[in-house]
């Protein structure tokens, strides 16, 4: 009896805690509204809560899959659905992963120094550089979704790839050290390992589920490859990252698993 009353506890401890951490985690990367999770806010609570980040991608990829389809049902240009698609996204998380983007880019394109790169970041004015970034970002994912063949295909596209993409961000909060002294690189804490794998083994998972064994495993490659390589240009540039290259990192990713899925057909 008391052996079935631990494993009960035991699975009613993890499912209290995985929806702890989706609450956590979709408040951050979303703007939707999530169950107010008390001491959300405390330092290091984001990177606590990291594994359950591409289960939230799963659901912003869902939300924009669903308007990529309910466009494409109105008999819509396939660049129009894809277009559509990408807006619910953005409506989704606030823009949050793109204003990251146009700070990255602003930042390196406009500074010669590392005080002067983060200086950039920090201004909430965009600058030339971010305003391409951004543009060359939306315009490649989108023309690579409506160039699938057929809403269904380009709606699972983007359900693997917005879940994969922010399965990589722990990696990099758990490798790198933090630019700077404070921010939200600071704030977010350091996830642990067993938080960061399950957090890549999900983001993979959801790669497979919805692309299949190949498309999910040359999916997985490039936008590990994508991930590695903007946190290496951070690092090298700045010698840490700053909380605007999670943002970077996870546009970049999900380019890259589009771009998968477009070559393994």
């Amino acid at each position: 009896m008391n052996k079935w009353t631990d494993i009960r506890e035991f699975f009613a401890a993890e499912i209290n805690g995985w929806g702890r951490d989706c609450a956590v985690a979709g408040m951050f990367l979303t703007r939707l509204p999530f169950p107010d999770i008390k001491g959300a806010a405390n330092k290091g609570r984001l990177g606590a809560a990291a594994r359950a980040f591409p289960l939230i991608g799963v659901l912003v990829g869902v939300i924009g899959g669903a308007a990529l389809l309910a466009a494409a049902e109105l008999d819509l240009h396939p660049l129009a659905c894809a277009l559509i698609g990408l807006a619910a996204t953005v409506l989704a998380t606030g823009a949050l992963h793109e204003d990251g983007l146009a700070d990255v880019a602003d930042g390196l394109g406009g500074g010669d120094t590392v005080e002067k790169k983060l200086k950039i970041m920090r201004d909430s004015r965009i600058g030339a550089f971010g305003v391409l970034a951004v543009v060359f970002s939306v315009s490649i994912r989108a023309a690579i979704l409506g160039g699938l063949p057929g809403p269904g295909l380009a709606a699972a596209a983007l359900v693997a790839a917005a879940a994969l993409s922010r399965g990589l961000l722990p990696i990099t909060m758990h490798r790198l050290e933090p630019a700077r002294k404070s921010g939200l690189a600071v704030r977010a804490g350091d996830p642990d390992r067993e938080g960061w794998i399950k957090a890549g083994l999900l983001g993979v998972l959801a790669g497979f589920l919805f692309l299949g064994p190949w498309g999910g495993l040359l999916a997985a490659a490039m936008a590990a490859a994508a991930a590695w390589f903007v946190a290496w240009l951070c690092q090298r540039q700045m010698g840490g990252y700053p909380g605007d290259v999670l943002g970077a990192q996870q546009q970049a990713a999900e380019a890259a698993v589009l771009m998968a899925v477009a070559a393994a057909l």
